[in-house]
């Protein structure tokens, strides 16, 4: 009988690495700058495109990684003035949000859960299965941020910040969160369905065939691009409530 550990276990490996970031940004404590409803765009450290440099910005919150973990590269304020980036910008936060160390280290701890329950059973056990469920992992990682944060918003002239709400009520900013994998701005300002998101994560699923063995039927696709948009949805509630979080237990 193949042993699979419950999703119990799962959540408590993912709780216990939120855990350690948590404790992380603790002691690296508070950032004494703030932004107000009308500061600046982009948290981290991607500039606005050209002309923006002419006035200076507000100060705002560089908070690099949700948690200590979830890189932070592509989040901006919903309230702040638009300004578009470039396409050397794009391709920035997507090479940021691939190299960041935590995704390494989350990666690995998600690689030995996958070997725990045997996913992908065909990779066998040992260090070579385990050495394979990590690269495949990244691989997905890497072609997806590329995909959708970098290349193909430069093809759809979309932007791939996520523009965090920040107030109303929290079911309200719940919704508006997750649902920003299927909505998002242009670079002149207004708003679209999410091509980026959904044709570069569908560009990531399908690219697994080559590299999943056993797991290149439509429906091995389709779960992986439900894993991949599930992920990013979930980020992005983390990235909206990130800020209140770190107010209430980190003001100090």
């Amino acid at each position: 009988m193949e042993l699979r550990p419950p999703v119990l276990i799962r959540s408590l490996c993912l709780f216990a690495l939120l855990a350690s970031g948590i404790a992380a940004a603790a002691d690296d404590g508070p950032n004494t700058s703030a932004a107000g409803p009308g500061a600046g765009s982009s948290a981290g450290s991607v500039e606005p495109a050209s002309g923006a440099s002419e006035t200076p910005a507000a100060p705002v919150t560089e908070d690099k990684r949700v948690f200590g973990v979830l890189p932070n590269y592509r989040t901006a304020e919903e309230t702040a003035i638009y300004t578009p980036i470039t396409a050397k910008q794009k391709m920035t936060i997507a090479t940021k949000d691939t190299i960041d160390y935590p995704l390494f280290l989350l990666g690995g701890a998600l690689a030995g859960i996958a070997q725990l329950a045997n996913e992908h059973p065909l990779f066998g056990q040992g260090v070579a299965g385990y050495a394979h469920r990590y690269g495949t992992a990244y691989a997905d990682q890497f072609i997806g941020n590329y995909m959708t944060e970098g290349i193909l918003p430069t093809l759809f002239h979309e932007d791939p910040r996520y523009f965090r709400r920040g107030h109303g009520p929290k079911g309200s900013r719940a919704w508006y969160a997750a649902t920003r994998i299927f909505v998002t701005k242009t670079d002149s300002g207004g708003t679209t369905f999410n091509f980026a998101e959904v044709v570069g994560n569908s560009i990531a699923a399908a690219a697994g065939n080559g590299y999943y063995p056993g797991e290149t039927h439509l429906s091995d696709n389709l779960s992986r691009l439900a894993q991949a948009l599930a992920t990013d949805a979930i980020s992005q509630v983390l990235k909206e409530f990130w800020p209140d979080v770190k107010r209430k237990f980190f003001h100090k």
